[in-house]
Parts: C-alpha cells; sequence; structure tokens
C-alpha cells in the first residue's frame, strides 16, 4: 500500500511538472519583452548606455553585423556609438516587430525579430536574431546577430 501510495504521488508530481513549467515560461517571455520594450525607449530618448542594459556587460559578449564580429559590452556599446552618434550620423526611431521568442530552458531564450529604424533621409530595416541568458536573476543579451 505504501510503496502504491508512493508512485502515485510521483505520477502526479510528473503530470504537475509541466504545468509548473508553463508559466515560467511565460514569465520569461514577459521579463525579455520588457528588456526589449526598455531598449526601444532608451534608443528612442538617444540613451545609448541605458540601451545597452539589455546586453550582458562582459568581454565575452558577441555582436556580429556588417560582416563583422565585436567582442565584449564595451566594443559594443563604441561601435554604436561610431555608428549611430557619430558626425553626420542620427540614432532615428527604433521599433521592432515581428518578435518571437522562444524559450531553451529556465535561463536561455532565442529571440528573432525585425528592427525598423526611421531616420531622416530613409528607413533602415533588417532582421535579428538575439540569445538570452538569465545573468544574476536578470535577462540579458549574450549574443546579438543583427543583419540590415
Amino acid at each position: 500500500m505504501k510503496t502504491q501510495l508512493l508512485a502515485a504521488l510521483g505520477g502526479l508530481a510528473l503530470l504537475a511538472a509541466p504545468a509548473a513549467a508553463q508559466p515560467q515560461k511565460e514569465d520569461g517571455k514577459k521579463a525579455i519583452q520588457a528588456v526589449l520594450d526598455a531598449q526601444v525607449a532608451a534608443w528612442n530618448q538617444g540613451d545609448l548606455p541605458k540601451f545597452m542594459e539589455g546586453y550582458w556587460q562582459s568581454p565575452h559578449l558577441t555582436f556580429y553585423s556588417a560582416k563583422k564580429v565585436t567582442r565584449g559590452w564595451q566594443a559594443t556599446l563604441e561601435r554604436y556609438q561610431k555608428t549611430y552618434q557619430g558626425e553626420g550620423r542620427e540614432m532615428g526611431k527604433l521599433a521592432f516587430r515581428d518578435l518571437d521568442i522562444q524559450m531553451l530552458g529556465a535561463d536561455h531564450a532565442f529571440v528573432r525579430g525585425r528592427f525598423v529604424l526611421a531616420l531622416k533621409k530613409e528607413n533602415a530595416e533588417g532582421l535579428f536574431t538575439l540569445i538570452f541568458q538569465k545573468v544574476k536573476g536578470q535577462w540579458r543579451i549574450v549574443h546579438d546577430h543583427t543583419s540590415s
């Protein structure tokens, strides 16, 4: 009887596990969406350091774009500054579209989307793929591959 009871409780625990994982998955998606929303708001205010808060502040951050690989948080910030705040440059207004956030586990996610950058002369747009990781309890971009 005791063995049957333990087996039944074990079976119930297995049935409950996927149900318990669903709210955690949705919480992760919402938290990642909040990071992306904060990035858009910071960009549109012209605040690159605030925009960069969405990235992992580490020398191991990777950013692939325009046939170039940028490694590290500081180098990525400097790349953005040169490209969008350099002489004769503008940041424009940023929007993310067609976002698809896929949870890869409790601490990792894969995000695909499109960026649209409204500039004075013409709009720029392209696709991006992001890898998010939960670092010290915060969702951060650890890899960014952007193409235009």
